[in-house]
């Protein structure tokens, strides 16, 4: 009798031990080891890529923003068109939670290629680039519009557009701000990232990081 409850004493004992090891081990020094390292070597991307602008934190570089006119009423918001404009939303579907990413919302359209609905989209969003594009001297054709200026990415959140899609809203955003179109352009240029290690994917232009040199470039002018 006395041994058993010596055995058993001693095993809970040794559990009760490697308990507290694992604890300390995985619960404390591995996690305080990997945020240490973490915020030494990639201290931007540890605290979520942030993007600051006039001293303070406007954005991720990993995540989309809106660039709407304030709601009116109940009236649906629309592009503010000084600034460059990214990818539709349509993504994130239809809600009244997060119509401008105040909240991290996801989701993709899950339809297929011949799902009316997403042909309704895709026709409306390529009129509305074109008309919202096309300036005194300047006309978009429908040939001009690239891809993801009409479909929204996998995630809905996509920070990126393609120098295609910048490209033609130039002009645009070049009248709406009183800008010569060479300065606006090269603006995209200095904002356009090449593919990665120059093979892997495609080149981007961060639409956050381009309105933020748009800001400055408005304010000098």
């Amino acid at each position: 009798m006395n041994n058993s409850v010596t055995n058993t004493a001693r095993l809970l004992w040794a559990g009760l031990r490697a308990l507290l090891v694992l604890t300390l081990v995985t619960g404390v020094i591995y996690p305080l080891a990997v945020t240490g390292v973490a915020q030494g070597l990639f201290n931007d991307k540890a605290n979520g890529s942030e993007i600051k602008a006039d001293g303070r934190v406007v954005g991720s570089s990993l995540i989309g923003q809106a660039y709407n006119l304030p709601v009116k009423g109940d009236e649906t918001p629309e592009p503010d068109l000084k600034w460059f404009q990214g990818r539709p939303q349509n993504g994130l579907g239809t809600n009244s939670v997060n119509t401008q990413y105040s909240l991290i919302l996801s989701g993709a359209t899950n339809r297929s290629g011949d799902n009316k609905d997403l042909i309704d989209w895709v026709t409306a969003a390529k009129k509305a680039v074109i008309k919202d594009n096309s300036v005194p001297g300047y006309t978009v054709r429908a040939s001009d519009v690239p891809a993801d200026a009409v479909t929204s990415s996998g995630s809905g959140l996509d920070p990126a557009i393609s120098p295609e899609y910048a490209d033609i809203q130039v002009h645009r955003v070049a009248e709406k701000n009183g800008l010569p179109v060479a300065e606006v352009r090269k603006l995209v240029d200095e904002n356009t990232d090449g593919r990665t290690l120059g093979f892997i994917g495609e080149p981007t232009v961060n639409v956050l990081e381009l309105n933020i040199a748009l800001k400055g470039l408005v304010a000098k002018s």
